[in-house]
């Protein structure tokens, strides 16, 4: 109907004018769109409005007529189909009864077949519910079998937890986070494990570090075993080198000196087994540091920071713990220097803390590094450098230092075997060799010094031959003359000589034992030994001789045996030299071989015991001296000697005979028997003139008699018969007799008072009086003058003159004055 209307045409008002026909084709067109229920009525309402003043009036009355116009169409319309109306709804009430008809048999039907199906329709909802239930169940099947793993896994967990086998724990964590837990993540229960997780691992993180603080600490307590075990090992293989060089001949098999973690540690390239004949011992195992620490946990927290990320923290921490460790280690107690142990237990600690560094740095990967352990070691190497200077030198004990330097050697080498560099030490062995030779010659200067204070400086008696080939042993002594000689005889030298001897040989076997295992050549121990041995001939014997030669209870005999003994020990160098050759079998002739200095050393105290006889005898003359009691005012002389010049003159003869003893032989260095007994003789001499012109002219002494000058005379007689008696063997002519000469031409001068020929003759070549010198001559005349003057009353030179008492002083005077002259012309 609606369609209808949109096609019906609009009856057309009379056309008057073209006006109104653009109205009525303008109402139309509105029209239109109001019929049309697509297009909005706002604007074409407004549009009616807007258009002109009365257009609103206008537009209601077109649409009035529009409206009417519509109701005679649709009544047209009714009209045209009243009639098929009508004939349907008289078909419709014909067909009521049908269905009503029809109804009822479908409700019968219906009932019957409700009836019918009621059963099946209880079974069907039961299948239903069956149905619905086995999905159910199929359903949690599925989910119980996706949940059951995460369980299992969670309960895994907690089982590796109790047994602390984390890191197995760690990877069961990442499995569940990456694959359980995301299948069933909408589960609580699922949300509350990934939860826990995290603190699990924080839990396995600060387990692990504990666990790691107590390896730490038992690091620390078993470094000494480490170390020791270590060290034994390296000096079992250092003992058996030998040994293991035979086997290896044989072609038999060792076990490595000290293995580690599979790697095998020699040194020198040679291995090591503790019984070289017994196969059952060289397949006993080698104690390792895995048998002596665990190291399962630094593994475990290294694989457990691994794995957590935070492998950089753990490497920082353990290598910042191991340096403190390593300080600690380092650390000398006070008094290690006391005793070996100390310095043995300080050694195993530093091996034991780098065989462990050294067992990590090849265990783990990039725990530590060789950089980290190098410098760890080059710290290490100087602070134990340091320690053992110091303490070193606080030892004096050459037995303690020997035991060091063996340590030090088995020290250097079980870490050398390591791969840790010890050149250093080997240097600082020439330090404490240093120092050991030091010891050793405070050592035997003891011994030196006992050996001269039991001797009893008196040439040794050999009753039969075993005693003289018992000392040749010991002392290389050859003498055709003595050799010749019936038991029993005497030997020149005493029996210190063959004891010193000895000592220089034990002395060189003690240098000797320093040098062993330090890795150097022959050569260069040869020249140890040699530097060592001239140190101790040069410096300890030589003090020791020079110290002896001048205690003061050695007498002129023990100063003559002391030379004796010097040549003979001279004699005896070369064969020290022998000696040195034979152990280390350097010829001598190689470039560079060091001499032994003994030759001056013995010529030294030669010489310091020749100028000591020398002034025990002159001390000795002027106690004798000391004793003269010269009565100066005497009016004449006793007509002998005085006593005490006699028994001076005694003393000296039986101590010349002394001289006899000396050795005289060809060689050059030995034939002190004419030099030192002339010296000796000479040098007495002169003493004793000196010390009787001393007395004449002593200045306290005021005035002399000419009695006092002729008793004067007489001694120096006696003086003079001892020196022409030749007491020493040797001096030409009148040689020794010359000592005397200044006071026998004095004397003279006074004896015969011969002033005028003095006076006369004085500064002649030939003088009779040359060696009276005008000051002496004065000195003495005035004195002699003073005593004439206090005696003129007596029985006097004088008294014969007392006549001419005026002219006799007046010579005097005379010769004074001109002595005075001579005397002054000498000192302008």
């Amino acid at each position: 109907m609606a369609s209808d209307r949109v096609h019906v045409a609009v009856p057309e008002p009379p056309s008057q004018n073209e006006e109104e026909n653009k109205e009525e084709k303008a109402f139309g067109n509105i029209f239109a769109e109001l019929e049309s229920v697509d297009l909005p009525l706002g604007t074409t309402l407004r549009s009616i409005y807007d258009d002109q003043p009365n257009a609103h009036k206008r537009f209601m009355e077109k649409l009035d007529a529009r409206i009417r116009n519509h109701d005679r169409e649709i009544e047209k319309m009714c009209n045209f189909h009243h009639q098929g109306f009508v004939d349907a709804i008289t078909e419709l009430l014909k067909v009521r009864a049908d269905a009503e008809k029809l109804m009822g048999q479908v409700t019968d039907t219906n009932r019957r077949l409700q009836e019918a199906g009621r059963e099946v329709t209880a079974q069907t909802e039961e299948v239903i519910r069956c149905r619905i239930q086995q999905r159910n169940m199929a359903t949690t099947v599925e989910k119980l079998q996706l949940c059951i793993p995460v369980l299992e896994m969670y309960s895994k967990l907690k089982e590796q937890l109790e047994s602390k086998r984390y890191y197995a724990a760690l990877k069961t964590m990442e499995q569940l986070e990456k694959v359980y837990i995301p299948r069933v993540s909408q589960y609580r229960f699922c949300q509350i494990m990934a939860e826990n997780l995290p603190r699990l691992r924080e839990e396995i993180k600060e387990i692990s570090m504990s666990d790691l603080k107590d390896f730490l600490e038992s690091i620390r307590k078993h470094s000494d075993k480490v170390g020791e075990t270590a060290m034994r090992q390296a000096q079992q293989h250092r003992t058996f080198n030998s040994a293991v060089a035979k086997q290896a001949c044989m072609g038999h098999y060792t076990k490595p000196v000290y293995s580690l973690n599979g790697r095998t540690h020699t040194h020198n390239g040679l291995m090591m087994d503790d019984d070289t004949g017994d196969e059952e011992e060289g397949d006993e195992e080698v104690l390792t540091a895995q048998d002596l620490v665990d190291f399962s946990p630094v593994y475990r927290c290294l694989h457990i920071y691994t794995v957590l990320g935070d492998r950089e923290t753990f490497e920082n921490y353990y290598r910042k713990q191991r340096k403190k460790q390593a300080r600690l280690v380092l650390q000398p107690q006070a008094n290690m220097h006391e005793t070996v142990e100390g310095y043995r237990r300080y050694f195993n600690q530093i091996v034991g803390f780098f065989v462990v560094e050294d067992h990590i740095l090849h265990a783990t990967q990039g725990l530590v590094t060789r950089a980290f352990t190098d410098e760890l070691w080059n710290m290490a190497l100087s602070k134990i450098i340091a320690v053992l200077r110091t303490h070193s030198s606080y030892c004096d004990d050459p037995d303690l230092v020997l035991e060091l330097k063996n340590l030090i050697v088995i020290f250097a080498d079980t870490l050398q075997g390591y791969g840790f560099p010890v050149n250093r030490l080997f240097d600082l062995l020439f330090e404490v060799r240093d120092q050991y030779n030091e010891t050793l010659l405070k050592k035997w200067a003891l011994v030196f010094r006992e050996i001269f204070e039991l001797d009893n400086y008196s040439p040794i008696p050999v009753e039969t031959e075993e005693e003289y080939k018992l000392v040749v042993s010991r002392f290389p002594f050859h003498d055709a003359e003595i050799e010749k000689q019936d038991f029993p005889k005497k030997l020149p030298m005493s029996q210190s000589v063959p004891q010193i001897y000895t000592q220089v040989k034990e002395f060189i076997y003690a240098s000797l034992k320093f040098s062993e295992s330090l890795h150097r050549s022959s050569t260069e121990i040869d020249d140890m030994l040699r530097k060592s041995t001239n140190l101790l001939l040069t410096r300890t014997l030589s003090s020791c001789l020079q110290n002896l030669i001048k205690k003061p209870h050695i007498g002129l005999t023990e100063l003559v045996q002391i030379i004796i003994n010097t040549t003979h020990l001279e004699q005896a160098c070369r064969y020290l030299e022998e000696f040195i050759t034979n152990i280390t079998n350097v010829l001598p002739e190689t470039v560079h071989t060091t001499r032994l200095y003994g030759l001056s050393t013995f010529k030294d105290a030669r010489h310091a015991a020749e100028g000591e006889i020398y002034t025990k005898l002159n001390q000795k003359i002027d106690e004798f001296i000391q004793l003269a009691d010269y009565e100066w005012g005497m009016a004449e002389s006793d007509g002998r000697a005085s006593g005490y010049l006699m028994d001076l003159i005694n003393f000296l003869r039986s101590t010349f005979q002394v001289f006899t003893h000396l050795p005289n032989n060809n060689n050059d260095h030995a034939s002190m028997s004419g030099k030192v007994a002339q010296t000796a003789c000479m040098s007495a001499c002169k003493h004793l003139s000196t010390s009787l012109m001393q007395m004449l002219l002593d200045t306290e002494l005021k005035q002399i008699s000419m009695g006092a000058i002729q008793q004067f005379n007489l001694d120096v007689i006696q003086c003079e018969l001892f020196a022409s008696s030749e007491p020493v063997p040797g001096f030409q002519g009148d040689t020794l007799q010359l000592a005397f000469i200044d006071l026998r031409q004095l004397l003279d001068l006074f004896m015969v008072w011969d002033w005028s020929t003095y006076l006369a003759d004085y500064g002649q070549p030939t003088s009779k009086y040359l060696r009276v010198n005008p000051a002496t001559a004065l000195a003495l005349l005035e004195k002699v003058y003073r005593g004439m003057k206090d005696t003129s009353k007596k029985n006097n030179i004088f008294s014969q003159f007392r006549k001419n008492d005026r002219d006799k002083q007046k010579l005097i005077e005379t010769v004074v004055k001109q002595l005075r002259s001579l005397v002054n012309g000498m000192s302008s």
